[in-house]
């Protein structure tokens, strides 16, 4: 079992989350995760910086902890050969500390460069099928050309290789994406502890490993905790379904107006005690997980992080996951 820090790239500046990627590894994180964003998910939150920078700046400040995006939509945003580019530069600065997370993105961070984005699921699988190609050619070395559906390369090549591609780690909610994740990934991402998305990815085929993202919310207190997550994070209790194709914050900030303490409590570890951690962190690793991310949406980060070292570190990483 490895454990995680992610880092808010929506509710931080890129020098703090650089500072808090430090604090984590000293606190003995394996690996941080970033969220790659154009837009926060709500106005309040009042940051957006460019996850590859920050990324690269915390390789060169740091000499253990894993990196990776938490996730990057190779499509739209960004054409694939940009972040094979990116991803192969960031696993030569780190020394081969680099995971690529990948997903078929959301329209709040995609429709920014004027190009939309698709209406329907099956178009950006199908897209993110092409994006995971392209990539996984142009790190094969050499001029590389490709004419997709939706995604064409011309006479492209990426210079600056490692000697071993970085691992990618691709987002599923379900059977298709899951299977995309076994056949051109190298693990698997998710944001709920549903089994079915491990079966899925197994079945297809899936040896790697599975990064589930845990929601937390440390304070000093369960009720102070809850009402940062409703302050900031309630966007995390619309669903997927909502979380995709809202387009601006504001739309994400009417879609939470329904969001109760009531329910941030049954979904997340909020406050000081430890044994809730440890039980909404067992939910992911019954579903099959093997990597935990530990998301705080509480607000205190170093107060989280002197809290985990303290009390969740060794439970967190003795879990195994109960018979069903």
């Amino acid at each position: 079992m490895q454990v995680g820090y992610k880092l808010a790239a929506e509710a931080f500046g890129p020098a703090e989350l650089v500072r808090q990627a430090v604090r984590a590894e000293q606190a003995g994180f394996d690996f941080v995760e970033i969220s790659d964003h154009f837009h926060p998910w709500l106005d309040n939150q009042g940051h957006s910086p460019f996850a590859w920078t920050v990324l690269g700046a915390i390789a060169v400040k740091t000499e253990r902890i894993g990196l990776a995006t938490g996730v990057t939509c190779p499509t739209i945003r960004y054409h694939p050969a940009i972040i094979a580019q990116a991803a192969a530069t960031l696993a030569l600065l780190s020394g081969g500390r680099f995971t690529l997370g990948v997903g078929s993105g959301e329209r709040l961070n995609e429709h920014v460069v004027g190009r939309g984005f698709p209406d329907t699921v099956q178009v950006r699988h199908e897209m993110l099928r092409e994006a995971l190609e392209i990539i996984r050619l142009l790190w094969r070395g050499g001029y590389r050309s490709y004419e997709g559906r939706h995604l064409r390369l011309a006479d492209a090549r990426v210079f600056d290789l490692p000697e071993e591609p970085p691992p990618i780690a691709v987002a599923a909610s379900g059977q298709p994406s899951a299977r995309i994740a076994a056949e051109l990934g190298d693990g698997l991402f998710a944001t709920e502890p549903k089994p079915e998305i491990v079966r899925h990815y197994r079945d297809a085929g899936g040896t790697g490993p599975g990064y589930a993202e845990v929601p937390m919310a440390w304070a000093p207190d369960e009720h102070t905790a809850a009402q940062a997550v409703l302050e900031t994070s309630r966007w995390a209790l619309t669903g997927w379904k909502v979380m995709s194709e809202l387009p601006n914050p504001v739309n994400f900030d009417a879609a939470g107006t329904m969001v109760r303490e009531e329910d941030v409590l049954a979904q997340f570890a909020c406050g000081p005690d430890p044994d809730r951690y440890v039980e909404v962190a067992q939910q992911y690793v019954d579903a099959g997980f093997d990597r935990l991310v530990t998301q705080n949406a509480g607000p205190d980060p170093d107060g989280f992080i002197d809290f985990y070292r303290r009390e969740l570190d060794g439970r967190l990483r003795g879990l195994t996951p109960r018979s069903q």
